[in-house]
């Protein structure tokens, strides 16, 4: 039985096109292989041992012949490609409901509900990045103090100000209210509020960020595993992509992995549920984070005791060759490795994330979710 389970989601690590990808304009998306083409290989020597090469031609990235975890491939059946959907289906919760999706921009009634509750005008509300909207629009907000707004295509707005022209909380209190209101009509919107620093031409995103999301509509891996008596511990945005539902403790991603490392010898069972921002929108920003990850895993993995399962996987692609970097429809990863686990064994692809919650549901000893399919038989030592 395993007694502790540390799920890490690398936000936008995606690993190519799900079969409807084209249906999303992301039928070329391949955000790791893109990645790595872009800065001339990726040096990943921890995660190809757990099988990564296995999934994606990743230049700089090897197909081990005796590789040391299971490896496999999570498909998405949920409408959207964003963080809620991603984290939701993975926890056995689907989104089958059309959720506003912006393409074009986002609408005037949402952004006069926007305006009102943050008490002034809004700049930008097109569908961008957050690394071109402060390029164009940074020294108009430092100058104005008109916070920026735009939505990355989806059902995401983001609400973005520097500390000096709105305190932070102010500026989280403010967006709460503003979804609150949107949430009123029925239309299913995530507002990000996102604090910046900086000078003018250097803005950049400060932590602190917020993340107001409606609940679940169903039971979550967090949900049952918590009505079974476990541990959950969230690390990250986790608290806020849950509203807190399920979670025993959470923590801000100030330092993820490295709290989570110092957590190990005071959560001795449950869940550790982290998610992680590595691939910003510069490759070689993007490449640097996530080889500087790779580095900081035996760390880890020194740290493992026997019933310990570490799982290392994405919810959704971020690939940076796509024009305005938006979130990408692919598939991501899943690597799992733990002491007296299975190695080398193919989980081949899973047509839904949920059946990663699934596994770690039954791997923990919770009831079943209403959807997913377990591999946990797959993970048992030989």
């Amino acid at each position: 039985m395993i007694k502790r389970v540390l799920l890490f989601v690398i936000d936008g690590f995606g690993v190519g096109p799900l079969p409807d990808a084209s249906d999303y304009g992301d039928a070329e998306a391949n955000t790791l292989g893109h990645l790595a083409g872009a800065v001339g290989g990726l040096s990943l020597p921890n995660l190809e041992a757990l099988g990564l090469g296995h999934l994606a031609q990743i230049p700089g990235v090897a197909s081990m012949v005796q590789p040391h975890g299971c490896f496999g491939r999570l498909g998405f059946t949920s409408r959207g490609k964003d963080s809620v959907s991603g984290y939701w289906e993975t926890n056995g919760v689907t989104v089958s409901e059309s959720a506003a999706v912006y393409r074009v921009g986002i609408p005037e009634n949402v952004v006069s509900v926007i305006e009102q509750a943050l008490g002034r005008k809004l700049i930008g509300h097109r569908v961008a990045s957050m690394r071109s909207m402060l390029r164009e629009y940074g020294a108009e907000h430092l100058s104005s103090g008109a916070p920026i707004l735009w939505t990355d295509g989806g059902n995401t707005c983001y609400v973005a100000a520097h500390d000096a022209a709105m305190p932070v909380a102010a500026l989280h209190q403010q967006c709460r209210e503003a979804w609150k209101e949107i949430k009123k009509t029925g239309t299913l919107v995530r507002i990000v509020s996102q604090p910046l620093t900086g000078e003018p031409g250097a803005l950049r995103p400060q932590t602190g960020r917020k993340d107001f999301v409606a609940e679940p509509p169903g039971l979550t891996m967090l949900d049952a595993l918590s009505r079974s008596g476990q541990i959950t511990m969230g690390i990250g945005k986790i608290y806020d992509l849950f509203s807190g539902r399920g979670l025993t403790k959470a923590f801000p991603a100030a330092s993820a992995f490295d709290d989570t490392v110092g957590m190990l010898n005071k959560v001795p069972r449950g869940l550790l549920y982290v998610s992680l921002d590595l691939l910003s929108e510069d490759s070689a920003q993007a490449a640097e984070a996530l080889q500087d990850f790779d580095r900081r895993l035996p760390r880890l993995f020194e740290q493992l005791r026997v019933g310990d399962m570490v799982i290392l996987t994405g919810d959704h692609g971020r690939d940076v060759s796509i024009p305005e970097k938006l979130p990408t429809r692919e598939y991501v990863p899943v690597l799992i490795t733990g002491p007296k686990l299975a190695q080398g064994v193919n989980l081949g692809t899973r047509q839904t994330a949920a059946d990663l919650g699934q596994t770690i549901v039954e791997a923990l000893g919770a009831d079943r979710l209403a959807i997913g399919d377990s591999f946990w038989e797959a993970l048992r030592p030989g």
